[in-house]
């Protein structure tokens, strides 16, 4: 169980930087072919290293993929501007294959271009290699800070105005819940990132005591064009898990989390406002009924984040080798969706 911090200010980086690394490594197979991409997709030193003198380690957190940090050794003189630390993301079973491989990759080096993510550095069809950023990862509980509340709406706005070259029709709700919950509530279809949560948002090193431009979202491999709704209720519901337990299940559920409807309406305007700056321009009556109308929208599809990370985390307890409690996590994500829909009286 985290300990709980005070909410009024960012938390400082603990050192070092990446408290997430492991000090085990991994199996030596896996090291080789790391070894390999890297002195085959990276330039200058990296073509020089030896296999013996390569440093990688294990970074924890990942639920789909799994992370490394490959490091050219302290001694190693670098030759030009090549980078000295680099993320090996290798993928999961779910996102293995050809088209999936294509389409984030794709994806990705667009956003990198964007200076929306990571630089991409090598692609292959077991993951890739990709910018370390020096930075943590956000605690569960800075998520209410409204300065940070702030700054993800931002984020996500600009995120939800890019145009990608994707299919456009949404593909991730399930026959009649979608038609139950677009009966109901309409939600206009963006491209979403659709995992947002803290593990996705990285606190920038050097960066904590500004107030815009502190923060970075990472891992886009379950991005699609979606419902609104879906992306940012799913957000709110990730404001309840907390991912950084040590014991199985290796996460913990605080329903009372959940944001309340005065830090929601925080961060709507700041949404609102990012996403369309003509809103500025309307009277406060009509941005209040903006505001309420995406209240309506966002925790209506909450419920369709619940279902879908259920099924989601049942699928990743057959095929899923990262040490995690899959069942349990599903078993809490349906317990929350007749909770919320409940609560919701639908």
């Amino acid at each position: 169980m985290a300990d709980h911090k005070p909410l009024n200010q960012v938390q400082p980086d603990t050192e070092p930087d990446c408290k997430d690394i492991r000090p085990d490594e991994p199996d030596q197979q896996t090291k080789h072919k790391a070894f390999m991409w890297c002195r085959e997709f990276l330039h200058g030193a990296w073509k020089t290293v030896e296999e013996n003198d390569f440093q990688i380690t294990v970074i924890r957190g990942g639920l789909s993929n799994k992370l490394f940090l490959c490091a050219l050794p302290e001694e190693q003189q670098s030759v030009g501007d090549e980078p000295r630390n680099v993320l090996l993301r290798l993928y999961g079973a779910i996102l293995q294959g050809a088209e999936a491989m294509i389409l984030e990759s794709v994806m990705f080096a667009i956003l990198a271009e964007r200076q929306l993510g990571p630089k991409l550095y090598g692609i292959f069809p077991q993951g890739r290699l990709e910018q370390f950023v020096p930075s943590r990862k956000l605690n569960t509980d800075e998520l209410k800070i409204p300065s940070i509340s702030s700054e993800i709406a931002e984020k996500i706005a600009k995120f939800h105005r890019m145009r990608m070259p994707f299919n456009k029709e949404p593909k991730w709700l399930f026959g009649t819940m979608e038609k139950c919950l677009l009966e109901s509530t309409q939600s206009p279809v963006v491209f979403c990132h659709n995992d947002l949560q803290e593990g996705n948002i990285l606190l920038l090193s050097g960066r904590e005591n500004m107030d815009k431009q502190k923060l970075m979202l990472i891992d886009f491999e379950y991005s699609s064009y979606n419902y609104r709704g879906f992306d940012i209720g799913n957000f709110f519901c990730e404001w309840t898990y907390d991912y950084t337990c040590d014991v199985s299940p290796y996460f913990k559920t605080t329903t009372k989390n959940y944001p309340t409807k005065a830090q929601q309406m925080h961060f709507f305007k700041s949404y609102l406002l990012e996403y369309d700056p003509g809103i500025a321009n309307l009277s406060e009556e009509d941005q209040l009924k903006l505001r309420e109308d995406m209240l309506v929208e966002v925790n209506r599809f909450a419920l369709a984040s619940h279902f879908f990370w259920g099924l989601w985390s049942i699928i990743q307890a057959r095929i899923s080798t990262i040490e995690f409690g899959y069942l349990d996590y599903a078993m809490a994500r349906f317990d929350s969706y007749f909770e919320l829909k409940k609560e919701l009286g639908i």
